[in-house]
């Protein structure tokens, strides 16, 4: 069933996909995020209580809840890789490391300067908040622990190991606002049936999501690429790729 997949597993072929994919994902994004960007700024109503100052969550809610899910994809890739003994499992959750710690800096500044004006504070210590920002210092950890080696085997094992134990942290953030009492408001889109987000609102706010998630594939791509180059960087295959750019 996966044998499509096993060709895949030499990271010449896999180098030669993302390369194949890249151009789709960047402007697929490119396109989405103008709409959604266009979408929610000039045309989506103003919010009656919080005024035009709610439009951050156009960058804070993808954000945040894209980080979260960058670190799932991340901690797969990890226990894919420690469990198969794949090596570009590895390069992957190398990848992905940086992107998701650069979302979890952008939705925890963002949402900063959004609870100045909405809750009177920058921030609390409060469960969703606090869980929020271990997630970042895992990220910072995990990236460390991915550049403290010369022995990439050994450093995706020591980072590997840290990611797998911090993924215990996602469902904490996730369901930190229905088992604690926290000044951070509870689900918004999630709620299918009724969202507490007029249709006019949310729809930029799932097309931006979108957006968000394609550029983020895109740029893990780029860094795939990239990582699988640094790792194979003595064989055949990376040479002549070299001397054929280079022409």
């Amino acid at each position: 069933m996966w044998k499509w997949l096993h060709p895949y597993a030499k990271p010449e072929r896999s180098y030669q996909l993302a390369s194949t994919l890249l151009p789709w994902f960047t402007i697929s994004s490119i396109i989405v995020l103008i709409i959604g960007v266009v979408w929610a700024l000039a045309f989506a109503p103003v919010d009656i209580y919080q005024k035009d100052y709610y439009r951050i969550i156009y960058i804070h809610v993808p954000a945040a809840t894209l980080s979260m899910s960058v670190y799932m994809a991340m901690a797969s890739a990890t226990f894919i890789g420690m469990v198969w003994q794949l090596k570009l499992s590895d390069a992957a959750a190398a990848a992905m490391a940086p992107i998701g710690a650069t979302l979890t800096t952008i939705a925890l500044v963002t949402g900063a300067i959004w609870g100045a004006p909405s809750w009177g504070t920058s921030w609390v210590w409060d469960a969703r908040l606090t869980s929020y920002l271990i997630l970042l210092f895992i990220y910072l950890g995990i990236i460390a622990l991915q550049n403290a080696f010369e022995d990439k085997v050994l450093a995706s094992r020591a980072a590997g190991i840290l990611t797998i134990v911090g993924a215990v942290n996602i469902p904490i953030i996730k369901y930190s606002v229905e088992w604690w009492n926290t000044l951070h408001q509870g689900a918004t889109i999630s709620k299918f049936e009724q969202p507490s987000m007029g249709d006019d609102m949310l729809y930029p706010l799932l097309i931006n999501l979108f957006g968000f998630a394609l550029m983020i594939a895109a740029l893990s791509i780029v860094r795939f690429r990239n990582e699988v180059l640094a790792r194979d960087s003595m064989r055949p295959w990376v040479k002549e790729l070299v001397a054929k750019e280079c022409k």
